[in-house]
């Protein structure tokens, strides 16, 4: 038995550590035709999106689909998701460029090397939470945060290729009012060449979306932008037409890179890197557990954040910046038929020979073009059915939605993100500081005399409260249930005994302990007491310890409500009893009532 232990440790130490041998054994012929068909497939969909993202990003297009390469290949072989494929996103990239062009001019050799640095500072934080097995810190991001950052993250993609799109001269890096701004005042600066590319490219994305949803929109309203703005170009000249061109891409592997290691550079990056940790690991657990739920497989956070880690410190030396858990391409990779993690890995080996093929054809492909195709990645961001739930469902999660959206468009992005994250653990403890509480009686309509939320104007014993408390008791509740018994005691100070049922009051910490150690002697004092039924094992534990057990007495936890009830009642004052007529309890049957 001890050997069959050892082996069950040994082979979860080394899943761990090589989480590919979970899956290895699925690996066949089948498996392999599907993963390599799938591969393809993601490899046609990476390639506009990585010129797309990196162009979002402030740095070369080369440098997205470097970051669709090796960080893809060690994420699928670290992860613990058959089918998340991860590269360069579009929050990630937004961030990125929001975020770095304030430090160094976007494209130049020091914000290429920042973005590389920032990149090898965000995969060291994700593998220590990872190996640290802080997995579940991604619930603390809630979903209406993720909702509102990603609406906001959409329009400044909007804003930011607003100077491609029209033609005008904002400035690269300029914010959300600044550019609406320069944006009005230079309304006549609208180059129409330009213009006629990104709107005939943008129509050809939507309409292929809509009517030929089997083909990549984004090649194909790439290609049909490009020809336009070639022929335009050759006819017109492109001094007079204004239409840039990106520029060929190089027809190379990803070279050799190294992040900076300076403590200045780190200093500066610190806060840039926790927020895109943030986003980045929502995202790659988002994702990932969304397609295991329909896939039926299970996802280990945990190992999720190990996978991210390490895919950005390998991507950081192979001129890589930021990246993450892509939707769109997992969603592909999913529907495509993926069976293994191999269909990252081989969609990574397709991009290399893709692009070899490819890169010369950039040349010819215009920023106008390129801003258009962000449009449609921008619109696809707005998650509309999600904003609809939210605005009619809950007045709190619309006011987080918001006030993330609203961070997003005016602070600096790594704040919005923490920003939304505050505003929604300030409502949920705003919420839980104010436990539900429930005065209860029997129902003397019930022969079984179950005990029931109190109707209004029903009378109750004159000499015991039945409370029902929901919710936690904990330092920020303390306040609200406190108010509570000192109003109680003020306006019904002969109801001296107090029964709190306490299923629902699933813990208790020291400020709450003190709280219920502090009413129980005031009864005491008063000639009552403070009874518990219902108790769960952590509450209980804390109310047994020193010193709160001697304040609150061991006689008073009771096992069951009919043992409670009779044990108080045997307790009441019996001249009180004997006056009143309104026998609450089966047990004050046995009381003598005066005639009428």
């Amino acid at each position: 038995m001890h050997l069959n232990q050892n082996r069950f440790s040994e082979a979860g130490r080394s899943y761990r550590f090589l989480p590919f041998l979970r899956w290895w054994p699925r690996v066949g012929r089948r498996s392999l035709r599907a993963d390599l068909l799938a591969g393809l497939i993601g490899a046609v969909i990476v390639l506009p999106q990585g010129v797309a993202f990196a162009t979002l990003a402030g740095l070369p297009p080369e440098y997205g689909l470097y970051a669709a390469m090796a960080p893809t290949v060690v994420a699928a072989l670290f992860g613990s998701s058959w089918h998340l494929v991860s590269g360069p996103t579009n929050a990630t990239s937004l961030v990125v460029f929001a975020t770095l062009s304030h430090i160094a001019a976007p494209g130049s050799a020091q914000y290429v090397s920042l973005a590389l640095t920032l990149g090898f500072m965000v995969g060291i934080i994700k593998l220590a939470m990872g190996l640290a097995r802080l997995g579940q810190l991604v619930n603390f991001i809630s979903h209406t945060v993720i909702v509102g950052f990603t609406a906001g993250a959409a329009v400044l993609i909007v804003t930011s290729q607003v100077r491609n799109f029209f033609g005008v001269p904002i400035p690269r890096g300029a914010g959300f009012f600044e550019t609406v701004l320069d944006f009005a005042l230079q309304a006549t600066a609208i180059q129409p060449w330009v213009l006629l590319v990104a709107v005939v490219t943008l129509l050809t994305g939507i309409a292929v979306r809509r009517w030929l949803p089997k083909m990549p929109y984004m090649i194909a309203a790439m290609m049909v932008g490009s020809l336009l703005a070639y022929g335009l170009n050759r006819g017109l000249g492109s001094a007079a037409t204004g239409i840039a061109t990106i520029g060929a891409l190089p027809s190379a592997l990803p070279g050799l890179s190294a992040p900076q290691f300076d403590a200045d550079s780190w200093r500066h990056l610190l806060g840039i890197a926790l927020a895109v940790t943030a986003i980045g690991l929502t995202e790659a657990v988002s994702i990932s557990r969304s397609i295991a739920s329909r896939s039926g497989q299970r996802v280990d956070a945990n190992q999720e954040f190990i996978g991210q880690g390490l895919s950005n410190i390998v991507g950081s030396f192979f001129s890589s910046y930021p990246s993450s858990g892509s939707f769109n391409r997992s969603g592909a990779n999913y529907e495509a038929g993926a069976q293994t993690p191999l269909a990252a890995v081989f969609s990574a080996a397709f991009l290399v020979l893709v692009l070899f093929a490819v890169a010369p054809l950039a040349a010819y492909l215009p920023t106008a073009a390129m801003a258009a195709v962000l449009f449609l990645v921008a619109w696809g961001l707005f998650d509309f059915r999600q904003i609809r739930i939210i605005l009619r469902s809950s007045r709190s999660e619309t006011a987080v939605l918001a006030v993330t959206f609203v961070a997003t468009l005016v602070l600096r992005l790594e704040m919005a993100i923490f920003a939304g994250v505050l505003a929604s653990l300030l409502l949920f403890l705003a919420r839980t500081s104010r436990p539900s509480l429930r005065s209860l009686l029997p129902d003397a309509a019930d022969a079984n005399r179950p005990i029931v939320e109190r109707p209004p104007g029903a009378a109750e014993c004159p000499q015991l409260k039945i409370l029902r408390v929901e919710g936690a008791l904990y330092f920020g509740a303390t306040h609200h249930l406190g108010e509570y018994l000192y109003r109680l005691a003020e306006q019904h100070p002969e109801q001296k005994h107090l029964l709190l049922m306490a299923r629902s009051m699933n813990f208790v910490d020291v400020a709450g302990a003190e709280l219920l150690a502090a009413e129980a002697r005031r009864r005491r004092a008063a000639g009552g007491a403070l009874h518990f039924h219902g108790l769960r094992e952590g509450a209980s534990r804390m109310l047994c310890r020193t010193p709160f057990a001697e304040a609150i007495g061991t006689d008073t936890i009771h096992p069951s409500k009919r043992a409670a009830i009779a044990h108080i009642v045997e307790r009441l004052d019996k001249t009180v009893c004997q006056g009143c007529p309104l026998r609450v309890f089966e047990e004050c049957a046995g009381r003598q009532i005066p005639p009428g």
